[in-house]
């Protein structure tokens, strides 16, 4: 009974478990299928043998779905994406053709819309907003770019994306229930999470620094030193596997990668934060086309996003910061929000004060953007006494959802006709 109970409720903190999150899933599932759908059956985009890399928004299909990218930032995601490759191909009889894209691109939406639906959880069931709210919030998030365009893509920060918003939840869950996150999760959550993505295993251990008594109790803290080291040794036999323990080939990539993607660029530092890291996550930009070869001969169109040209997007930009800020102020002494901001903080001094990948901080959302939402929710609840107030930041967000959704609309457009140009 004891199994039964464990699988029942990790299927209900997984799976949607009410009828509005069916409801959620359902139309993510539709809406973000159609997308996917028609980009994998009528274009070549998702996945070209030809491709090696950056078609789109630097995104690494191709490098990710054969190889699962490379270990000194991906150490472990060449296991999850063998199995995600396997089912592509079973499910296109071994070619890597329209429907290999279609699985692909399936297993993306569906990655997605699970996103979506514990946004909901977390707004509705931990932060306990009115459903109404919740499914503002929700839907405002649902039409971030980075849900979107990860929505078809077989890329890390896909899963990414889910997995982070997942041990959140858990995180909270296991927070409100005071109990501690026991050591199997722990494991799961690093292998999974810093497995893809090797930076976001620090996100995995913020929430024990908040278990209670963790620092009054030699033993409590004893027992979460304990979890952390068996967590970390399990990821590290996993990774060192996979490099045959060859360990001095992953400090020299990891140096050269830095080097790589933290070199200065013409533009602004200020204006590659609000444009890419902060803005091109939620509201995107215009595009620019770029000429690439794959040193074999093959030569093709790649797309990037240029920063914002209007004072709209800024505004926009400077207005959810405003809110993210406001609600971190409103809660400073709530110790959820402190593990949503801190959790932040890590992107924020990785991409902004180090730089590393700034000029295309547009495609690394799947590791930070979902605490947006989450954050306007703890200012929704930080003003559940005030009416007037509440119709006021309702007012606000409806107004900025109206204006992502429009722009990212017809930015889309425009990402169909550079498709119906040079993938068709």
């Amino acid at each position: 009974m004891n199994i039964k109970k464990k699988v029942a409720d990790t299927a209900k903190l997984i799976l949607p478990s009410t009828r509005i999150e069916f409801v959620i899933f359902l139309v993510c599932i539709l809406g973000y299928g159609f997308l996917a759908s028609a980009i994998a059956l009528n274009y070549r985009i998702i996945f070209d043998d030809r491709i090696p890399w950056d078609a789109y928004f630097s995104f690494d299909n191709r490098a990710i779905v054969m190889t699962g990218g490379g270990y000194e930032r991906h150490p472990l995601a060449n296991y999850f994406f063998s199995a995600v490759r396997e089912f592509a191909l079973l499910f296109s009889n071994g070619k890597k053709e329209v429907y290999f894209r279609l699985a692909l691109a399936c297993c993306s939406t569906v990655a997605v819309s699970l996103s979506v639906v514990h946004i909901y959880k977390y707004l509705k069931n931990i932060i306990v907003l009115p459903v109404g709210v919740c499914l503002l919030i929700t839907f405002f998030f649902a039409f971030f770019s980075t849900p979107i365009l990860l929505s078809f893509t077989p890329e890390t920060y896909t899963y990414t994306l889910l997995f982070l918003i997942i041990f959140n939840y858990y995180a909270a869950v296991k927070w409100h229930q005071q109990k501690t996150i026991p050591a199997s999760a722990l494991t799961l959550a690093a292998v999974f999470v810093g497995g893809l993505t090797i930076t976001n295993i620090i996100k995995v251990y913020i929430p024990l620094l908040f278990e209670r008594g963790l620092f009054r109790n030699w033993r409590r803290f004893l027992n979460a030193s304990v979890r952390v080291l068996i967590s970390i040794a399990i990821f590290v036999l996993l990774f060192l596997y996979r490099i045959d323990f060859k360990l001095l080939s992953f400090f020299g990539k990891s140096t050269a990668q830095y080097e790589k993607f933290s070199n200065p660029k013409v533009t602004p530092v200020w204006d590659m934060i609000l444009s890419w890291f902060f803005g091109g996550n939620m509201l995107l930009s215009s595009f620019v086309t770029r000429d690439y070869h794959n040193k074999k001969g093959f030569e093709y169109k790649a797309l990037f996003m240029d920063v914002y040209s209007g004072a709209f997007p800024y505004v926009f930009v400077f207005l959810v910061l405003a809110l993210i800020f406001w609600s971190f102020v409103r809660n400073r002494s709530n110790q959820l929000v402190q593990i949503l901001m801190l959790s932040l903080l890590v992107d924020v001094v990785i991409h902004c004060v180090l730089k590393f990948g700034l000029h295309t901080a547009y495609i690394y959302g799947g590791h930070f953007i979902f605490v947006i939402p989450l954050m306007i929710g703890w200012l929704f609840y930080s003003y559940r006494g005030s009416r007037g107030v509440l119709s006021v930041l309702g007012t606000v967000v409806a107004i900025a959802a109206l204006f992502l959704i429009s722009n990212n609309i017809y930015r889309m457009t425009e990402f169909f006709s550079f498709l119906e140009s040079y993938y068709r």
